[in-house]
């Protein structure tokens, strides 16, 4: 299963760092409307320590870590459902991504053009949620005047609406204002309307990115945040607790967060294999049945499913081997009704 996300927003708004952070790819953030015209992609790898710990019990001669993909899309414009700016482009390239990362500019920076000449966020996701709406409008429209001209009873294809898409909101400010504490007001989050929403510095983002690890811990420390979680260090719990819970990623933190909230935003979980040959983590679907997820490792496997062994990734790194789990009574074997879990390490029989 492979995850994409669309980095959407205003111009200027900060999309290409963001994008730039996270998969250290070069692109151009120059300060000009329009810099990104068509969308650059970048498969960003989501580190896990469970892998790690799992392949070094294993002995494992490969790790293999989840992948997001991230669309870097041109900014979008009022009037961009009727072809202003790049609409056109920008709206068909939406329509290929599984969820949106709308980032929203709320830091103010003289030297940095907004669009509109102000700092205004909740107009700016009303212009971005108008212009999306309209496009459904127009598709339905056309939808209806195919449906016309077609002969009675003939399926047509899903709308696949823009407005359907899930959407996380990247609250981009400013260090000072992330070292402030910044939160949204009222205004902003009746914007947001209960939407999930993360909060970062995509400067600092692209600083951390590129930083070595005792740069990066410096960084941290300025910003008296927990350089594995993402939150204040005085929440406690042990580290790789922290890690997990974090989105698996140690690119930064506000990346942390977006890469987390993207697999709670599309319902994802993640599983995991290991053995001699390679430990890997694998994505599914919260609710999938075991059969449904193990389609991840290979599409016949659904069909040819007979049961599983399943254990939690934590018991078997406790008691040490797969061997030693099985011993002690700790391996489940489990049929096709059992709905995959969060962190559960599985051997498919089929």
């Amino acid at each position: 299963m492979q995850t994409s996300i669309g980095i959407v927003g205003l111009p200027n708004v900060g999309k290409s760092t963001l994008f730039k952070a996270l998969t250290n790819k070069q692109v151009d953030i120059q300060n000009y409307p329009f810099t990104t015209i068509d969308p650059s992609v970048g498969v960003v790898e989501v580190p896990d320590q469970r892998v790690d710990a799992l392949a070094m019990m294993s002995d494992s001669k490969k790790k293999v870590f989840t992948t997001i993909e991230f669309y870097d899309i041109a900014g979008l414009v009022k009037g961009a459902s009727q072809g202003e700016g790049l609409g056109n482009k920008f709206l068909a390239n939406i329509r290929e991504v599984d969820a949106i990362a709308h980032v929203v500019r709320v830091f103010d920076d003289k030297n940095i053009t907004h669009v509109h000449n102000k700092i205004d966020p909740a107009n700016d996701i009303e212009i971005i949620q108008t212009e999306l709406g309209l496009a459904d409008l127009q598709s339905k429209e056309n939808r209806g005047e195919k449906t016309l001209r077609q002969a009675q009873g003939k399926e047509l294809p899903p709308l696949n609406l823009l407005t359907d898409k899930k959407v996380i909101f990247v609250l981009n400010c400013s260090e000072t204002q992330l070292a402030n504490g910044w939160q949204p007001d009222e205004t902003l989050l009746k914007s947001i309307n209960g939407r999930d929403y993360v909060i970062l510095s995509t400067p600092l983002e692209l600083i951390l990115s590129e930083a070595t690890q005792d740069e990066k811990k410096e960084y941290l420390t300025t910003f008296n945040i927990n350089p594995v979680r993402g939150k204040t260090s005085a929440e406690g719990g042990s580290s790789a607790d922290h890690a997990f819970q974090a989105g698996r990623t140690s690119n930064g933190t506000g990346l942390d967060k977006l890469i987390k909230q993207s697999y709670k935003t599309l319902d994802l979980l993640t599983f995991l294999t290991t053995g001699e040959d390679e430990t890997r983590a694998w994505t599914a679907k919260i609710d999938d049945p075991i059969p449904k997820a193990a389609r991840a490792i290979h599409t016949d496997f659904e069909k040819l499913f007979i049961r599983a062994e399943v254990i939690n990734w934590k018991t078997l790194l406790e008691v040490g081997s797969w061997s030693e789990a099985r011993s002690k009574g700790l391996i489940r074997t489990v049929g096709r009704d059992y709905i995959i879990q969060e962190g559960d390490v599985v051997e498919i029989k089929i």
